[in-house]
């Protein structure tokens, strides 16, 4: 998936600054941990090689999913995001067996084990589905598709929307009605803020709109100082009337316990209406659902 989404990035800029753009893979801790990601400080895991490889020059350009950059650790000094590509679909979908006869998540059983390494999905699925066995499930894609193909592990998985589109891959599945991660569906584009050329180049693929509702999300994300097991939803979009709205959500671990806020603002004001939404949630509680979730 990540060299797909880079080589994606890459295809874009030689479009429109006719210049050439050499994709280097990095393995990363992430790739390489084939257990918990929390064993390894979170999602971060996937950054760190990068990282150092984008301060100390051996690379120019680093794409990121964004909803994997953690918001409770801060970026390395010197790095910006001079890109935030335009938003796709924020969707997670629930795929079921090839063979199976079930196609909507209403129609499993009691018990029926779901696999998914979210713990956002995790909480979301058990406010709806409180008797399903939501299991941990980690790899990529097409790992993932064969684990549940066998029909041994899994009776269903979770995936994101835009996961499979990237990759070419049509299958049926059901939209689950659940808050997106934060900066779901959005690559980021990371570079040295001293390099103004490369910086300049990189600013070519930035969407207006989509860093209004990413300066939304991860503003709200900031401030609830969350950490890797903390199960946190929010989702930004620019409403026909021309307001920027903001849903967020804090839950506990099985989604039993929430806390939800839903706000507008002006479209220039993501960082005010960012932190409302997060102080809203901490008035609600948020603290306390955090906090009760080891780490």
């Amino acid at each position: 998936m990540a060299m797909v989404q880079a080589r994606s990035v890459a295809g874009r800029l030689e479009e429109l600054a006719d210049v050439q753009v050499e994709v280097v893979g990095i393995q990363t801790a992430g790739d390489r941990h084939r257990g918990h990601l929390g064993e390894l400080g979170g999602k971060g895991a996937f950054m760190r090689e990068i990282d150092r490889a984008l301060v100390t020059g051996q690379v120019d350009i680093a794409v990121h999913c964004l909803k994997d950059v953690p918001g409770d650790v801060p970026r390395p000094d010197g790095l910006v995001f001079a890109a935030y590509v335009e938003r796709d679909d924020t969707a997670d979908v629930m795929l079921f067996p090839m063979a199976s006869k079930i196609q909507c998540m209403a129609d499993l059983p009691t018990g029926a084990r779901v696999g998914t390494s979210a713990v956002r999905r995790r909480a979301q699925l058990g406010r709806i589905r409180p008797d399903l066995r939501v299991e941990y499930l980690r790899g990529n894609v097409n790992s993932r598709l064969g684990r549940l193909d066998a029909g041994e592990e899994f009776d269903a998985i979770v995936l994101a929307r835009a996961s499979l589109a990237r990759l070419g891959i049509d299958r049926a599945g059901e939209i689950l009605d659940i808050i997106p991660a934060v900066g779901a569906g959005v690559l980021a584009v990371d570079c040295r803020r001293a390099d103004p050329d490369i910086v300049e180049l990189v600013r070519l693929l930035d969407h207006h709109d989509t860093r209004r509702c990413v300066s939304a999300e991860r503003t709200m994300l900031h401030g609830l100082q969350g950490h890797c097991n903390s199960p946190i939803a929010g989702h930004a979009r620019l409403e026909r009337d021309g307001r920027l709205a903001l849903r967020g959500m804090v839950f506990t671990r099985d989604g039993s316990e929430f806390v939800h806020s839903h706000e507008w603002s002006a479209p220039d004001k993501g960082e005010d209406l960012g932190a409302y939404v997060a102080g809203d949630l901490l008035r609600k509680g948020a603290r306390d659902l955090i906090d009760g979730i080891p780490h």
